[in-house]
């Protein structure tokens, strides 16, 4: 038997055909045992209310149509937020130049910097460091291009600067 989130998923992705909406995509799908479903979506550029008011209505008439769930229960239909981790590598490649702090698996610790390069498998950090030059008294501010694994990274967040 089909669950309701494979349901909903396979809707979305059929939706997301749609020329209106093919710079959407699913994040997340997530229900609860009360009957409220989330969706977070993001898009190549911009997941606009108006997307979400449609998504929403969308996913809605196919719940009623198919008798999926009760008369009573909450349908979220929203943009992933600020905050909200990096999930996909399409979510990467439209944040280049975008400020990273990414939680590296291997060691625990988090490299901040600018979300410089998406490669195959892996992404690319700048940041500057001081950085101590043999013969030298004093350190030097470099910047340091770091490449971590896609396998590597626990968790990215776009971090916002309001200087």
């Amino acid at each position: 038997m089909i669950s309701l989130t494979e349901k909903l998923t396979t809707l979305l992705e059929q939706k997301f055909q749609e020329e209106e909406f093919s710079h959407l995509f699913l994040i997340e799908l997530k229900q609860s045992t009360n009957d409220v479903i989330q969706v977070f979506l993001d898009s190549d550029n911009s997941v606009t209310y108006e997307h979400c008011v449609k998504v929403s209505r969308y996913l809605e008439e196919h719940i009623e149509e198919g008798g999926w769930l009760g008369e009573k229960y909450t349908l979220d239909v929203s943009s992933a937020g600020v905050g909200t981790p990096l999930k996909l590598k399409r979510q990467y490649l439209k944040n280049i130049g975008r400020n990273v702090s990414i939680e590296v698996k291997d060691d625990h610790k988090h490299v901040k910097g600018v979300l410089a390069a998406i490669n195959e498998d892996s992404v690319v950090v700048e940041y500057e460091e001081k950085v101590k030059i043999e013969g030298r008294k004093k350190k030097e501010l470099m910047t340091i291009r770091k490449e971590i694994s896609f396998d590597n990274i626990k968790k990215t967040i776009i971090t916002v600067s309001f200087k």
